[in-house]
């Protein structure tokens, strides 16, 4: 994403850095992004249209009411995060709703949604402001619609996720994602809190007797970690364990394969998993052959 200083931003728009500044406070846009140091960052593409509008209305309130409108042409982060800035609910899902006519689920999630709540989230360590607690409540919600109008899985095999992400992490949303993504590809899915008890976990394995069992989140102590991938392959020899976006460690020396960080990418490399097992036990002998 292209950024320019106060400075610049102002000279784009030809106007001084102070009324920039107090376009900022008074109509709260353009919005800009805060460095470590508290420098103003303002997107470009949110820039642009503001000088656009401008030009053709020579009148600031107007000319951001246009801006804020057309955003950037087609939906982005951008338009996205600046809505959750302004607590307007109804404005996010519109543009989502305009992204889904031009990319898929999968895309508007990982292309649009995501990235914009991931810019709203302030220093490691600091709690999350309450734009961020919004999104997050937001996002949450929009996720578990899109999951319930998911077509029914149409293969046997299971996967487990198991998510060790706090409410407002932006892991937790990328768990949803991955979840959404693999119920949208037809298979049978279970997310679950990583700190289940012993007990029930045996229940959960029995119950779903999933093929793949993916880690995700960064809240979890290794030990509840390593009673998951213990007890799933007890459970099941032919379970495999997976990580998503840095549930473990780098420096561990496990054999547990990593899926990266992109829902859809992962959701791919599942899908050839169950594939190449799927092959791997049509080719025993034995096993009637398919015509």
């Amino acid at each position: 994403m292209s950024v320019l200083r106060t400075h610049a931003a102002a000279a784009m728009l030809g106007v001084s850095p102070n009324t920039l500044r107090s376009w900022e406070r008074r109509f709260g846009y353009p919005t800009p992004r805060r460095t470590a140091g508290g420098h103003r960052q303002f997107d470009l593409t949110e820039l642009e249209a503001l000088r656009q509008a401008f030009e053709e209305t020579h009148n600031v309130s107007s000319a951001i009411s246009i801006a804020r409108e057309r955003g950037s042409g087609p939906s982005s982060p951008t338009r996205l995060r600046s809505a959750l800035r302004r607590f307007e609910e109804i404005e996010a899902d519109r543009i989502l709703e305009e992204s889904l006519a031009v990319r898929s689920v999968e895309r508007t999630v990982e292309e649009v949604l995501l990235p914009a709540v991931d810019g709203l989230g302030g220093p490691e360590g600091e709690p999350p402001s309450a734009e961020l607690g919004f999104a997050c409540r937001w996002a949450t919600g929009w996720l578990a619609a899109a999951k319930r109008v998911a077509p029914g899985a149409t293969r046997l095999e299971g996967v487990l996720i198991f998510d060790a992400s706090a409410p407002c992490d932006i892991d937790a949303l990328h768990a949803q994602a991955l979840e959404l993504c693999l119920r949208r590809a037809g298979i049978r899915t279970l997310m679950l809190t990583a700190e289940l008890d012993a007990g029930r976990l045996t229940h959960v394995l029995q119950a779903l007797n999933p093929r793949l069992v993916v880690l995700t989140g960064r809240r979890a102590w290794l030990d509840a970690l390593g009673r998951i991938a213990y007890q799933s392959r007890r459970a099941s020899e032919h379970v495999e364990i997976l990580d998503f976006r840095g549930a473990l460690p780098e420096s561990d020396q496990s054999t547990v394969a990593r899926l990266g960080a992109s829902a859809i990418g992962a959701r791919d490399l599942l899908l050839a998993r169950l594939n190449a097992r799927e092959a791997t036990v049509r080719r025993r002998p034995g096993l009637a052959q398919v015509s």
